[in-house]
């Protein structure tokens, strides 16, 4: 069973940084593949996260210029996580 926890963003950030600089190249394959799935789903996570956050810029937009210019940084961001969504090992 599946269920969701919520940590602060700065302890994930912490959590990924940490993560990156770990050097397993002398680990077992098998670490390696749940290491890089982990970080993968992290970072994946963040990104999601920043998604969200490039969203309620949209709503919260001052003005029209402000809500086409927050509009396209969303749908970028949108495409780019579409694009890295699907695990690449």
């Amino acid at each position: 069973m599946s269920q969701n926890i919520m940590i602060p963003l700065s302890l994930l950030d912490q959590i990924v940084d940490l993560l990156g600089y770990w050097n397993i190249n002398d680990c077992d394959p098998s670490i390696r593949c749940d290491y890089n799935r982990i970080l993968w789903a992290l970072d994946i996570k963040k990104q999601k996260l920043e998604l969200r956050n490039a969203y309620a810029k949209i709503i919260q937009a001052d003005n029209q210029e402000d809500r086409h210019e927050a509009r396209i940084r969303y749908l970028l961001q949108k495409r780019w996580l579409r694009d890295v969504e699907d695990i690449p090992f």
